[in-house]
C-alpha cells in the first residue's frame, strides 16, 4: 500500500513560519544596536539553556505554537521573551501567578529604571 505525503501548505510543502530562503528584500547592512532588553532576553536564553531548564526543540516549539499573527505583530525578541517564559512555566519554575504577582511589584517602583531604584 502506497502512503501519500501530504504537504504542509498549498505552495511549497512549508509551515507559514518557515521563511528561510524566501525573497524578504535587501538586508540592512548598517549597524543594530540592540536595546537593554533584547541583550537580557539573550543573556536569560542562554542561562537558563545552560542550566538544562529548556532545549532548543522546546524553544522552536513555543514560538511555532504562537501562530502566524504573531510572526506579523511582536519583533523578534519578544517572540523569543515569550517562548522562554512559556517554557520556564513548562518546567514549573513560576506559575503564571507568580509572575503576574512579580510583575505588579516591579510595576509599582516606577516607569523609568531610576524610579524602580529609589522605590
Amino acid at each position: 500500500m502506497a502512503s501519500t505525503i501530504h504537504p504542509m501548505s498549498d505552495t511549497d510543502g512549508r509551515r507559514w513560519h518557515d521563511m528561510g530562503g524566501q525573497d524578504a528584500g535587501p538586508v540592512p547592512m548598517e549597524g543594530h544596536d540592540f536595546a537593554l532588553w533584547e541583550k537580557r532576553v539573550d543573556a536569560l536564553m542562554v542561562l537558563c539553556g545552560s542550566k538544562g531548564l529548556f532545549t532548543v526543540d522546546g524553544l522552536r516549539r513555543a514560538l511555532e505554537d504562537m501562530g502566524e499573527d504573531a510572526f506579523e505583530k511582536h519583533s523578534y525578541y519578544e517572540r523569543w521573551i515569550a517562548a522562554v517564559n512559556q517554557n520556564l512555566i513548562e518546567a514549573g519554575i513560576y506559575t503564571l501567578e507568580e509572575l503576574g504577582t512579580r510583575m505588579e511589584e516591579i510595576a509599582a517602583r516606577g516607569p523609568t529604571y531610576g524610579e524602580a531604584q529609589n522605590g
